[in-house]
């Protein structure tokens, strides 16, 4: 086989990509635009007030909700992907698509804790079971000539997916109320349903002679022998900070901004350069919904990542990691730092610009240190640290956030310095219902009481932790490049 064919042009290679590279480009888009849909807007959902069809859970329920299971997605590939190569690759999407399908339509459906804990499960479980089918099966429909820029244009489907579903999350619902957006995810995984059952071949694969119980154990082997090298290890645990500091964008930013950040100024400024995108986006109430906010990063990066990829193209990966995290610190801080929506959506580009040159990098670098032939074994462990951050994301989302953070948390604070007293929230005795209680007995608007206890409690603090955790990745990236440099001038 040849290597990456530049004299096909755009269209040839365009044309070179066989069905069931469309179909896996296309069944990617349609599951990211379900996932992203609700995942852009879970921590709304789960915290939101009840008379709105919210949940109505605390920050702690909401973070180890968030926390836990996508932990437990990002750990099971390995287990998933070891069952997809015995049962094959059809019978493992209908598989995921039930499940995903079953998880996303009842989870609209349950209000308690644990029913919602396990039916997001039930998610986690088709989304680990379709992650490693969909690379796998565009694995096998590219070669040389044209696998590069395959994996381009898959990860455009992963972009555009993880942007449009937000969007439309955030309008439908704006129209018609919380289990709309659980009635689309579901619909978006019916289309993959379908795609699979009526359009997709199994494709070629060498056939699996070894049990099911075999093939797992010589996965985990797989995954410990990488893990042996030291190099490597030290570099996953030193990333899972990075990812921890990432994972704030989605689990904690979207809350932040619902609870302290007025989005009207942002549509105003925004409405002077493009008016109807601006009416688009803004809603029934004159702002932005906090996802809407959030989703600027995944457009950001659609428009920007060519540009960053060519600026970065020489740059050393640990250089350009390290450069990119920091980028991001600034963005993540100025993101939590003041309550105005510009300077939110300015951290957002700044973040986006800091994310775009590190993450990258990071998949660069793990290839880089790969010895020959054993580039697939290590580039599993990738997903390593972004499970494990996942499960120290509640302590930030979570406990941390209910702590210095939560609006309901101060204002009772607040209350209890002036001898106030106000029932605790039910589903009877709405957040909602709080907050406009709170306001009136201390005699203030709503914008006002929200103004004063930013100005008195300092809930954007919370960014000194999130910025530590960067900064303590930066220190650790660089003590390991220094110690790697020492023992290659060692050797040689």
């Amino acid at each position: 086989m040849q290597h990456q064919d530049s004299s096909l042009g755009f269209v040839g290679l365009l044309k070179s990509f066989t069905k069931p590279f469309w179909l896996a480009s296309a069944m990617e888009l349609f599951e990211r635009w379900a996932w992203y849909g609700l995942f852009a807007v879970l921590a709304l959902y789960l915290t939101g007030s009840t008379d709105e069809g919210a949940l109505g859970f605390s920050h702690i329920e909401r973070g180890e909700i968030m926390a836990y299971v996508t932990a437990i997605l990002y750990f099971l590939p390995i287990i998933t992907g070891a069952i997809s190569d015995k049962i094959g690759y059809k019978l493992s999407l209908i598989i995921a698509y039930v499940l995903l399908a079953v998880g996303y339509f009842f989870m609209g459906r349950v209000t308690s804790y644990s029913a919602v804990f396990l039916m997001f499960l039930v998610v986690a479980l088709g989304a680990a079971m379709f992650k490693p089918v969909a690379s796998a099966i565009v694995t096998k429909s590219t070669d040389k000539t044209n696998s590069s820029f395959g994996f381009g244009v898959f990860y455009m489907m992963v972009n555009i997916g993880g942007f449009f579903g937000p969007l439309f999350s955030a309008k439908l619902r704006d129209a018609y109320g919380w289990n709309i957006v659980f009635l689309m995810a579901t619909s978006a995984i019916l289309v993959n349903l379908i795609i699979v059952l009526f359009f997709f071949k199994e494709p070629n694969r060498e056939p699996v002679t070894e049990t099911l119980g075999e093939t797992l154990t010589r996965s985990f082997k797989n995954i410990w022998e990488a893990l042996s090298d030291m190099r490597l290890t030290f570099l996953l645990i030193i990333m899972v900070g990075f990812w921890l500091m990432f994972n704030q964008l989605f689990y904690t930013l979207p809350v932040f901004i619902e609870e302290w950040i007025d989005t009207r100024p942002f549509y105003e400024a925004f409405h002077k350069i493009l008016p109807p995108i601006a009416d688009f986006l803004k809603n029934k109430d004159g702002s932005i919904n906090p996802e809407m906010i959030v989703n600027l990063d995944a457009f950001f990066i659609i428009i920007l990542q060519m540009i960053i990829s060519m600026i970065i193209l020489k740059w050393k990966p640990i250089n350009a990691m390290m450069t990119g995290i920091f980028i991001a610190i600034i963005g993540i801080a100025l993101s939590f730092y003041t309550n105005n929506s510009l300077y939110t959506v300015l951290g957002i580009l700044i973040f986006a610009i800091g994310e775009m040159t590190s993450n990258p990098k990071f998949s660069d670098y793990i290839a880089k240190i790969s010895p020959k032939g054993k580039e697939a074994l290590y580039m599993g462990t990738y997903f390593l640290p972004i499970a494990a951050a996942n499960l120290l994301t509640k302590w930030i989302t979570g406990d941390l956030y209910e702590k210095y953070s939560d609006k309901v948390e101060i204002i009772r604070r607040e209350l209890f310095a002036r001898n106030i007293q106000l029932p605790e929230i039910t589903k009877e005795y709405t957040k909602n219902d709080f907050y406009h209680d709170a306001a009136d007995k201390l005699q203030m608007s709503m914008d006002q009481m929200t103004n004063y206890m930013w100005d008195t409690y300092h809930p954007g603090n919370i960014w000194y932790v999130i910025a530590g955790i960067g900064f303590l990745t930066i220190v650790g990236l660089l003590v390991y490049n220094t110690v790697i440099n020492r023992m290659e001038r060692r050797s040689t």
